[in-house]
């Protein structure tokens, strides 16, 4: 499975559980489940992902 320009949650620990990875791109971005790569992703509008980040941070 390919892994170049995923980002794994920095809430990630080095046992691999329970984390996601991340991948930007130019109109969306992406997210997967890094123990079920090969299931595919979640794709969200830029915008979608901007608003998301946005609540997470509060």
């Amino acid at each position: 499975m390919m892994t170049e320009g995923w980002e794994k949650s920095s809430y990630s620990n080095g046992t691999g559980g329970n984390c996601v990875e991340a991948r930007l791109m130019a109109d969306q971005a992406a997210v997967r489940d890094t123990q079920n790569r090969e299931l595919g992703h979640l794709a969200f509008e830029s915008g979608e992902w901007a608003a998301l980040m946005g609540a997470l941070a509060k």
